[in-house]
């Protein structure tokens, strides 16, 4: 019951309906176009769900609801899975997403488990974007820094910071999240001069 209230309340009020014609079967004696039709309705349905799933879980992440975000962030990467497929580039946001609310509530095996499940596929396709390889790497930057692994979070957050850069530029609002969250280490390091500086670089 907790589980069917926490769900209601975090994605499932507002995503119920939309549900309806996606979990409906097409008629069985219709014709081959009109089944193709069917079928495109239905994954325009199924990516608006995607969307609408992510987006509401990054805003609880925002307003730093981690609890509520995860039934939310579940639905993104069933329905991304659905769509996309089990071993597609494009399951990854869902995959960080859900790592993110992991470390929001304290759960850092499990987002240890959603991280690996977006670096396999990452080292499974060779043509990967960087803008996915930095996000990856701050991930796994901010995962290692949950777990105190200092050192460790500086390397992914290092190669963040590089692959943001060379993707966005030096000076970008996507690179300079990479010099917070290194600012953010070296201050827990006690290492002022470097942080004060990456903090006037952001």
């Amino acid at each position: 019951v907790d589980h069917q209230k926490a769900d209601w309340v975090s994605i499932h009020e507002r995503i119920c309906q939309l549900l309806i014609p996606v979990r409906t079967s097409l008629p069985f004696l219709i014709s081959e176009e009109e089944r193709k039709h069917g079928v495109e309705q239905l994954v325009k349905r199924q990516k608006y769900i995607i969307d609408l799933t992510y987006s509401t879980a990054q805003k609880f992440i925002w307003d730093g609801k981690h609890e509520k975000a995860m039934p939310a962030a579940l639905h993104a990467l069933r329905f991304s899975t659905e769509v996309y497929g089990s071993s597609s580039v494009r399951l990854i946001p869902a995959y960080l997403l859900l790592a993110e609310v992991c470390i929001g509530v304290g759960h850092l095996l499990q987002a240890s488990k959603y991280l690996s499940q977006a670096q396999w596929i990452v080292l499974r396709t060779p043509d990967c974007s960087t803008a996915v390889q930095h996000r990856l790497h701050r991930s796994l930057g901010l995962l290692c820094a949950a777990e105190g692994n200092f050192e460790q979070a500086l390397y992914h957050l290092a190669n963040d910071i590089y692959l943001a850069s060379s993707t966005f530029g030096l000076k970008s609002i996507e690179t300079s999240g990479g010099c917070f969250h290194m600012a953010n280490i070296f201050f827990r390091q006690n290492k002022m001069d470097i942080a004060d500086s990456l903090y006037a670089e952001v």
